[in-house]
């Protein structure tokens, strides 16, 4: 287990407060540790275990509690046995029927401290915003960080070099669980292929009560294989014709919706840089881990430019970054990056192998007169910034404390 600091010095402010922490993300992707680690840090601070109350909704012994009745009767049973404030961690939430009473009871109720997960985009939505309003603060956990990666690989291989870990991270991603099983490749890849499983059959078919299971896992097919491409749900209607499949494009993007709140894809808008306003054509979309995108369609390296935007993309959320895509005239600008007065701009590309890929890539910041920092990310070594454009390598780039 490693400390993942980016999460917990956002968490930390509102340790011991009345807001309701709520963790959400991807299946798998470190929500349960994040409890640990908080619960690790209450201990330190002087805060005895038995102060806490903590169940896991997806242990088929806690069954019984995954109503909201059940759940307030026993915890306000065991809340009785605590003297001093007590601490509730209730991991993967929406699998209790009527949770948001639940919770906003406990809240009201006892002198709490409350974290819970949760899975789906959908547990900030609905009853919670009538509850809960203004009575919470939300944090996403994302699979690891090259970071993070590295530094659990080199608890399990202390003398691999960089770039073999970095080979290793391309193929693999960043799901936590792959260092238990030393990214061996066929258990790793059979790991991968499971968690995307779980994903697609509990948090959008069951969750969305999806009939045509086959249509969507033809969608969900095409977007994996279409990551940092722009294309719409008219085109993939189009294509799905052409496979002899009918479906409207309000279903299409009914689906995507669905996978977005599973936290399986992010959809990424374009900005127009001239004209100062969001596109809502064509917009791109990026898998939450690309690790999965290589147990379920392979090809991470043969589309790896792709995969670095994916990476790039991932990094920029994971360190609270609102980003679009940025289009000037002909020309698109991969991520514009924004957080407060924070704001520059990043290309990436595999190699700049060429003059004519040199050009195209720095080119693109022909038409932007501002100044604010502008980066070419690639995997060449050699450093070639130019004309006040900074190119980076992107080991470097990632593993990068501050780009501003």
């Amino acid at each position: 287990m490693i400390n993942r600091e980016l999460y917990m010095s956002r968490i930390r402010p509102f340790i011991g407060n009345e807001l309701i922490k709520v963790l959400t993300g991807i299946r798998r992707s470190g929500k349960s540790v994040m409890l640990e680690l908080i619960q690790r840090e209450l201990v330190a601070s002087g805060v005895k275990e038995n102060q806490f109350i903590s169940i896991n909704f997806e242990n088929m012994s806690n069954a019984h509690l995954c109503s909201a009745e059940a759940l307030h009767h026993e915890v306000s049973q065991r809340v009785k046995g605590i003297a001093d404030k007590s601490y509730l961690f209730f991991d993967e939430i929406q699998e209790v029927v009527g949770w948001e009473k639940c919770i906003n009871s406990f809240r009201v109720e006892f002198d709490c401290d409350i974290y819970i997960t949760g899975s789906n985009a959908k547990l900030l939505s609905g009853e919670l915003a009538t509850y809960l309003a203004g009575r919470y603060v939300e944090f996403v956990i994302y699979p690891f960080s090259l970071g993070e990666f590295s530094e659990l690989y080199h608890t399990v291989f202390p003398d691999a070099d960089s770039r073999t870990m970095f080979t290793r991270y391309l193929t693999y991603g960043g799901m936590p669980y792959l260092s238990n099983l030393r990214y061996a490749e066929q258990p790793s890849r059979q790991y991968l292929q499971d968690l995307y499983n779980s994903v697609v059959l509990k948090d959008v078919v069951k969750r969305n009560s999806i009939r045509d299971v086959d249509m969507l896992e033809r969608i969900i097919a095409y977007i994996t294989a279409n990551v940092g491409t722009n294309f719409s749900a008219t085109a993939i209607s189009k294509y799905l014709k052409s496979e002899g499949r009918k479906v409207a494009p309000e279903t299409i993007l009914n689906y995507i919706k669905a996978c977005e709140d599973a936290f399986l894809f992010y959809r990424v808008r374009r900005q127009d840089l001239k004209g100062k306003k969001i596109l809502t054509v064509n917009e791109k979309y990026y898998i939450a881990d690309h690790g999965i995108r290589e147990a379920v369609y392979g090809g991470n390296i043969r589309d790896i430019n792709l995969i670095f935007e994916n990476i790039v993309y991932m990094e920029l959320l994971r360190r609270g970054y609102q980003v679009t895509v940025g289009k000037a005239g002909e020309k698109e600008i991969d991520f514009i990056a924004e957080k407060q007065d924070q704001k520059f701009y990043v290309q990436v590309a595999y190699l700049l192998a060429s003059d004519e890929t040199i050009q195209r890539e720095f080119g693109t910041y022909d038409m932007i007169r501002d100044h604010f920092p502008k980066y070419v990310v690639s995997y060449d070594e050699f450093d070639m910034s130019r004309n006040g454009i900074k190119h980076m390598n992107i080991r470097e780039f990632l593993l990068s404390e501050q780009w501003i």
